[in-house]
């Protein structure tokens, strides 16, 4: 007998415990192993079957009923040694599934159908050898066929939903073409190194995180992230493995390989967040245990009732089977699993990534969206668009040159902005000492034996330093001041621009009647200027980052369901007081430890979809329970034999069919979720 692990069969979508180097190998095993099993029970259920048909023919009761005899010396002992081959072979994978439950101290689908056969059978046999009664041969092989087969269509739809995750896996080539001593040579991707210069040829796979040195393409992401159109791609900018390269060849230096690349991440997120219960699981998980045991104890009672009544022992017994049968609680166990491992997986194919199943489902709850602005609603790419110049002793050359100095060793985007107008006027930075920041208001350090510092308008306000002119006005601008040894020098104003997709972003969530607001460390007359062409409800200025949970407070104790969307970094605190945190990823940066969920694209539609998708998620797993329960109400008493008295009387095979139709109908509309962009 070929004895294979037959767990639940809808626990393969809950573990994929993988080595972080060998995903594609373990994801190679994990699926060929399902594969197996359903080979498996596909094997199982045709032998069956055939052997059913002498067992039909022998059976006094079908005889009865089609008016065919079939009988000969010996002939109930051949239909017992027939029925003992399909109780065994064709039952094992209950009988081993009964032990593990109890084993697990879990009973469950496979106690009932395990105990339901084995009371069949043993009554059966009995009658055999002497006891007084029918045999229930027959309804014993037809049952385990119809259990059979309800399995094996049912791991196949299991099994398309776990592919899911595993062809992420998949995206990663064999190979990759490595500079080596000169040359280009073709090695395994599990040699690569961080640092290693390697080629991509046009139209292949890209086998690791990197960096572009040399070249410029259009890549096509749309596995990772669920951006539909490649992105052009240019030195460098990262490039994420497993995305396909286009027309153009390129080199890199490679940044990310093994669990540290962007896809293991990915893998890895949402393998947790598969294996991760949310309130309504938990929930679900205690019905299915209170199931069996209602299911058990109504068996039971309906056996004792019925033999009471009709001192009918076949009939009591069929009615207690039926019962066992009919209410396994095999569909309310696949109804969550099933959606949790369809959505997460479509979620991560189209750049959400979900770390907080709970807070993705509650996420059909929000009412009130708040949005970081430097790089979330802008693209946070600033360019100095003017110099206003306070002391004649200064020319904008040298204020450039201290200002670039000190913002050299910071990474915000101003800096960059400063940085880059240095390179333009073809100047260098200074030699610089004692650097250090000043936490949401600017930087300092000691250049020439003086203190120069670039800090924000918050900073001059605190300190009462009066700007002595107005300064040129700016569509979404952002001034930094520059102070020598505490006297203002000068105010740089820098530009930033508002994404396209922040319109229709604030557009669609107004129209689904969610509240926008937005929260920036920036002056108040930008903010003013970016919430009023984008028509949001509200806003929050020159907000350090401490204070920015204190404003998600504000918001909450107004009885809003607030979901918070930043950079991950700055904005840690608001994002774990939201109710939702929703970091904004930026290709292969996806560490937001704060955040329930990240949007891979830096799009802030992707809040959009994020909402309508968990509101869909939500509406399948409340489906699929009130399917998996709800057709109990009227199952239970019909299998009991309550409607008997006017002929209406469901067999233990009926009510297999219609256990196995109950769980085929919960994986298949799991599986009709989509993510619609």
């Amino acid at each position: 007998m070929n004895k294979k692990d037959y767990s639940d069969p809808h626990e393969n979508i809950k573990g994929h415990d993988r080595q972080h180097d060998h995903e594609k190998q373990d994801s190679h095993d994990h699926q060929n192993h399902h594969e197996m099993m359903i080979e498996d029970f596909k094997r199982r259920f045709f032998i069956s079957l055939i052997v059913t048909i002498p067992i039909l023919i022998l059976s006094p009761m079908v005889q009865g009923w089609t008016n065919i005899k079939v009988a000969f010396s010996g002939s109930n002992y051949v239909l017992l040694i027939l029925s003992t081959f399909i109780y065994f072979y064709g039952g094992w994978p209950f009988l081993k599934g009964l032990k593990g439950e109890l084993k697990n101290r879990k009973p469950g689908m496979m106690t009932l159908i395990a105990m339901a056969i084995t009371v069949a059978y043993l009554y059966s046999t009995a009658t055999v050898f002497g006891l007084e009664g029918n045999d229930f041969f027959w309804e014993l092989a037809t049952l385990i066929d119809i259990m059979l087969l309800g399995h094996w269509i049912e791991m196949k739809a299991v099994l398309s939903a776990s592919k899911a995750l595993d062809e992420l896996a998949k995206l990663m080539p064999d190979t990759a073409h490595l500079f080596k001593n000169g040359d280009v040579v073709e090695v395994d991707i599990n040699e690569l190194k961080s640092e290693d210069k390697i080629l991509i040829k046009p139209g292949e796979k890209i086998p690791a995180d990197g960096i572009i040195i040399k070249g410029s393409s259009y890549i096509n992401e749309s596995m990772l992230t669920g951006e539909s159109k490649p992105v052009e791609k240019n030195k460098g900018d990262k490039l994420i493995g497993g995305s396909i390269n286009g027309d153009g060849s390129l080199e890199i230096e490679v940044r990310g390989i093994g669990k540290d690349s962007y896809l293991s991440k990915v893998i890895d997120m949402v393998k947790k967040a598969q294996e991760s219960k949310s309130k309504t699981q938990n929930l679900t998980d205690r019905a299915a245990f209170w199931l069996t045991i209602i299911a058990l104890t109504v068996g039971f009672a309906t056996l004792f009732v019925w033999y009471f009544i009709s001192d009918d022992f076949t009939f009591a017994l069929a009615r207690m089977v039926t019962v066992m049968v009919i209410t396994c609680p095999h569909a309310l166990g696949l109804a969550m699993p099933l959606v949790v491992a369809t959505s997460t997986a479509q979620a991560a194919r189209n750049g959400l990534l979900i770390r907080n199943r709970t807070q993705f489902e509650n996420s059909r709850k929000i009412d009130t969206v708040v949005f970081d602005k430097t790089g979330t609603l802008t693209h946070g790419e600033f360019a100095v668009n003017f110099i206003e110049i306070f002391d004649d002793s200064y020319n904008k050359d040298k204020v450039i040159e201290l200002a670039a100095t000190l913002e050299s060793n910071s990474e915000h985007p101003i800096a960059t902005g400063i940085m880059e107008k240095l390179k333009k006027m073809g100047l260098e930075i200074l030699d610089m000492d004692n650097f250090q920041a000043i936490k949401g208001k600017g930087v300092e350090g000691n250049i020439d034996g003086k203190d120069i510092m670039v800090v924000s308008p918050g900073y001059l306000r605190d300190n009462n330093i009066i700007v002595p002119k107005k300064l040129p006005s700016h569509e979404v601008s952002t001034d930094v001041f520059l102070l020598v040894d505490s006297k203002l020098i000068a105010a740089i104003g820098l530009s930033d621009r508002i994404r396209e997709e922040s319109y229709e972003a604030v557009k669609r969530l107004k129209k689904e009647g969610i509240t926008t607001w937005m929260l920036t460390g920036d002056n108040e007359k930008t903010a003013k200027q970016v919430s009023k062409e984008l028509g949001l409800d509200g806003y929050f200025a020159e907000v350090l980052p401490e204070q920015k949970q204190e404003k998600i407070k504000e918001l909450q104790k107004q009885g809003r369901f607030v979901a918070m969307t930043g950079d991950g970094v700055n904005d840690a605190p608001a994002l774990a007081q939201a109710d939702v945190g929703i970091a904004i990823g930026s290709g292969t940066d996806i560490a937001a430890e704060t955040a329930d969920i990240i949007l891979v694209n830096s799009n802030p539609e992707d809040v959009v979809y994020l909402i309508d998708f968990g509101r869909a998620t939500y509406k399948k797993m409340i489906q699929n329970l009130i399917w998996a329960t709800g057709y109990n109400i009227i199952a239970i008493p019909l299998a009991a034999g309550v409607l008997s008295g006017i002929g209406i009387v469901i067999s233990p095979a009926v009510g297999a069919v219609l256990m196995s139709l109950s769980t085929i109908i919960v994986a298949f509309n799991a599986k009709l979720l989509k993510l619609e962009r």
